[in-house]
Parts: C-alpha cells; structure tokens; sequence
C-alpha cells in the first residue's frame, strides 16, 4: 500500500486529497495515515525530497536544504517556458483583439493572469474597453509597441493564424532545448523598428524577404515560426536578474 501511495503522489505533481486515496483505493483513513508515516520515515534527513502532508493533501516537494541549487537550475527553464506562454498569449491577442482575459483562457486552457500582466508592463497590451456583457470584463488588445517591437507595419502583417497557432504549439512541446540555445529563448528585441530611420540596404532586404513565398525562420533544431516572431542575437530577457 505505501509504494501505491507513494507512486499516486509522485505521478500527480500536485497536491493529493487524501479522502480520494481511501476512496480509490478501497481501504481505511487508519492505513493511508500508516502509509504517510512511513513515507515520512523514508523521506526524511538528507533525502532531495519531503512528503508533506497539509490540508488533508499530501505532496512530494524537494528539500528546503538544497533550495539554492534547485533555484539554480529550476528558475532558467520556467522562464522559458514563461516566454512561451508569453509569446502566444501576444499571438492570440493579436488576433482576436479586442479579447478579454476568459475568452484567452478559453482558447489556451490555462490561467493567462501572468502572460497579460507581463505584456501591459511591457506596454504590449492595453485596456482598450470593456464588453457589454456580464460583468462588464475589461477587453485587451495590441499597441503600437508590439507592431515596432516585432517589426510589423500593421496587424495586417501577420501570418495565418491556425498556421501560427500550430507552429507554437510544436514549439511548446520540445524539449526545453540545449545550453548554446539560450538566446533563442527570449522574445523582444533592444531596438525597435522605425521606417523612417530604416536605410536603402535595409528596406531592400526587408522588401525581398516580403517577396519570399516562405516568410518563416528555420530554427536550428527544425522547428520554424514566421519571420516577426524570429529571433536574432540583439535580444532582451523579459526577466532580468540583475
């Protein structure tokens, strides 16, 4: 019974109600505790990892001890998976603009609370409105910064969205990548796009890449995305360290 316990837990990643134990697996409260306590017995001194057992949930978590080396390696790759999130939230809002927080949380199936905070204090996003329905929900939508950012002239720029939508999602599913592809992992670029100061060299380039019938980046792994989501070496951390 503890190695099922145990298994249940570490499968989960989340916090486990322990009355869903009893009731799964068919047996009393008085044993799944007799259970807990011997995974506390296993998991305990130096060990990586703790049982915790709060609320009438139990979680494995790791252990406080080696919190700064966790940190060290943990924290870079969430930012990537940050980025990402980032990165079609500011896709989707592109083009169902205007969209309001729950209509985006449809469409990805997850909580959008940080990707829309991190876009508006980056000025990507603004509160254009609100939508005449229950609730009056504040409606997003695209500013300039985001067109001068992703070197766009208009919303009208972009590439098909199902095309988009399918290209991020492969993206979102590899693996987190290598060390030497780290700079690929960020999003927005030191300076942003203005025509005005754009030279000759600059608007020819830019004129025989909008010719070009495949306006996509290939990734150095295979995976592409269209060119204003592209990447180059002159690129900003949305979370910096310093």
């Amino acid at each position: 019974m503890t190695n099922i316990i145990e298994a249940i837990v570490f499968a989960s990643g989340e916090p486990v109600p322990v009355k869903y134990i009893v009731e799964k697996l068919g047996c009393s409260l008085k044993d799944v505790n007799a259970c807990i306590d011997e995974l506390k017995q296993i998991y305990t001194g130096e060990c990586g990892i703790q049982i915790l057992a709060f609320n009438g949930k139990l979680q494995f978590a790791s252990n406080p001890q080696y919190k700064e080396q966790v940190q060290a390696v943990i924290t870079p790759i969430k930012e990537k998976e940050f980025t990402r999130t980032i990165l079609e939230c500011a896709a989707i809002i592109a083009y169902k603009q205007p969209i309001t927080k729950s209509e985006l949380e449809d469409i990805r199936q997850v909580s959008a609370d940080y990707a829309i905070q991190t876009l508006l204090d980056l000025g990507m996003i603004y509160p254009c409105g609100r939508k005449d329905t229950v609730g009056k929900p504040i409606l997003y939508a695209t500013t300039d910064n985001f067109l001068k950012r992703f070197k766009l002239n208009s919303i009208d720029e972009l590439p098909d969205y199902d095309e988009l939508m399918a290209q991020i999602a492969e993206l979102n599913n590899k693996a987190f990548g290598d060390e030497d592809e780290e700079d690929g992992n960020y999003l927005y670029k030191k300076d942003e796009y203005d025509p005005e100061k754009e030279t000759d060299g600059k608007k020819n380039n830019k004129r025989k890449k909008e010719e070009d019938a495949d306006k996509q980046l290939v990734i150095e792994d295979g995976y592409e995305l269209p060119d204003f989501l592209g990447e180059d070496d002159d690129v900003i951390k949305i979370k910096d360290d310093d």
